[in-house]
């Protein structure tokens, strides 16, 4: 049987059995998880309009590229496997 090791109750560090998931100390119920969320909302910073935008058609330029890349890649090796099998091209 693993060892757990305990914390005080409300304490930082969670409980954690060796080789195991660690065991969350605090039990304030759905309330104090929501108090939580909310505290760590506020220290997230989040990006300007400008730089999702940019971002986005930085992704989508991306996404673009590789679909043309392994679009092309799919057609040469099947073309490639045809001929090496003496399929029709």
């Amino acid at each position: 049987m693993a060892n757990i090791a305990s914390t005080p109750q409300g304490g930082g560090e969670p409980r954690k059995s060796p080789g195991s998931l660690p065991i969350p100390t605090s039990r304030r119920g759905l309330k104090g998880f929501l108090n939580e969320v909310v505290r760590e909302m506020k220290k997230v910073s989040w990006p300007s309009k400008a730089e999702t935008n940019r971002l986005t058609g930085v992704v989508l330029i991306v996404c673009s590229v590789l679909v043309f890349i392994l679009s092309t890649m799919g057609y040469f090796f099947d073309t490639m496997i045809k001929l090496l099998t003496k399929g029709h091209v």
